[in-house]
């Protein structure tokens, strides 16, 4: 994958990016990371005697001074406090961000996805009419969970999406949605869905150096049939089995909006004396997924790694506290693409997967206006990677 240089063409316009609040974080990394490639062009092109003659090319900073105020009503309005005239903007935000709030008729509440929605469409609207060209980054897609319809219910997502497509957004990026055929709603429009596989993968490896990378030691497994596709393209690329559990359901009964699990029942070969990696987009309560390692170390595997591109950690960590007490977990690791508790970072089985080099790259890509087929299919890296850890060598 080309991180730079462009050596044939330049940005589409300006860059800018117009993260909001609950997203500022991983802007602030990602922001740093497009300064250093920006200048690694420059000296790289200089030696090459070319230039790069473009206008705010060669910047500061990428990011954009803007809030979202609010009145005590409830109500809000989004303010940028420079010109995006001519540029080609990147709104970035994090529904899932609880940890903000604001002032309602002097109650105070926490920001939730609906409120961060809003926010980014103020974003939006404000920035639309003299840009170049907006596009969203919202990693975990709004209202992702509900994309499908069941009897007489909402279709959210596909709301969403096109209500943002008919505001004029050019491009949506997020990241392993819970269903990416949800953008069969906006045919006609860029939505580009990445995963975190070569993260995680150099993640675990940089931290384990016990494990071995073959049938006989290691197993990849799918919570569930949604996860299918993501545990298969794991198991092929680092060579090994997979296996997958199925979650049985009282179909009779909805509690806190979904049908409660009976059991879950298991497909797949002997996992006994192996390290079971199971691979989801997200961990919510987390209560299916434990039940998941739990049953795996039951059938006596050896080491059970959870990884998942979100952990949402809905009611908190007191059970995955107790699991890993009990030794039925051993490592988690999920991405910092949404809002993590600074308390979790300290947690003996937790890993974060560090996403903003990479988002870095898609951010850079894309304003070039060139193809990101490279960004999006990481299999040639991750092959790379475990070969240099088979051969005992550090990670790229």
């Amino acid at each position: 994958m080309a991180e730079y240089t462009f050596e044939d063409t330049i940005p589409v316009a300006p860059l800018k990016i117009a993260a909001l609040e609950s997203c500022r974080e991983l802007a602030e990394k990602v922001n740093e990371h497009i300064i250093t490639f920006r200048r690694h062009d420059a000296e790289a092109l200089k030696k090459k005697q070319k230039s790069i003659e473009f206008r705010g090319y060669d910047a500061d900073t990428y990011l954009m001074n803007l809030k979202c105020s609010r009145f005590g009503s409830g109500e809000a309005k989004g303010m940028l406090m420079e010109s995006v005239r001519g540029a080609d903007v990147f709104v970035m935000a994090d529904v899932t961000n609880y940890s903000l709030t604001y002032s309602l008729c002097g109650q105070i509440n926490h920001m939730s996805p609906d409120d961060h929605y809003q926010d980014m469409k103020r974003i939006i609207a404000t920035s639309m009419a003299s840009s170049h060209r907006v596009n969203v980054i919202m990693p975990y897609l709004y209202e992702g969970r509900q994309h499908k319809r069941n009897r007489r219910e909402s279709l959210d997502c596909a709301t969403a999406l096109e209500e943002l497509t008919n505001m004029g957004v050019a491009n949506i990026i997020t990241f392993d949605a819970h269903d990416p055929r949800v953008q069969n709603a906006i045919p006609l429009h860029g939505f580009d869905n990445f995963t975190a596989p070569y993260q995680f993968m150099q993640t675990l490896l940089s931290n384990d150096r016990s494990l071995k990378i073959d049938k006989e030691h290691l197993m990849v497994i799918s919570p569930d049939e949604g996860a299918m596709n993501r545990s298969v393209y794991f198991a092929n690329n680092l060579g090994v089995d997979m296996g997958m559990f199925y979650k049985r359901r009282d179909y009779s009964t909805v509690i806190n909006g979904r049908n409660p699990i009976v059991a879950h029942e298991f497909l797949g070969s002997d996992v006994s004396g192996k390290t079971v990696i199971i691979v989801d987009d997200m961990i919510a309560s987390g209560e299916s997924m434990l039940d998941t390692a739990r049953e795996l170390k039951e059938r006596k595997a050896e080491k059970v790694i959870v990884c998942c591109t979100f952990g949402l950690f809905t009611e908190g960590y007191e059970k995955f506290d107790l699991y890993y007490e009990k030794g039925y977990i051993d490592y988690i690791i999920t991405t910092n693409l949404n809002y993590h508790e600074p308390e979790l970072e300290k947690k003996p089985w937790y890993l974060e997967a560090d996403m903003s080099k990479y988002l870095a790259v898609i951010i850079n890509t894309l304003n070039h206006d060139t193809s990101i087929g490279d960004v999006l299919n990481p299999t040639e890296r991750i092959q790379s990677l475990v070969k240099r850890y088979c051969q005992g060598l550090p990670s790229d």
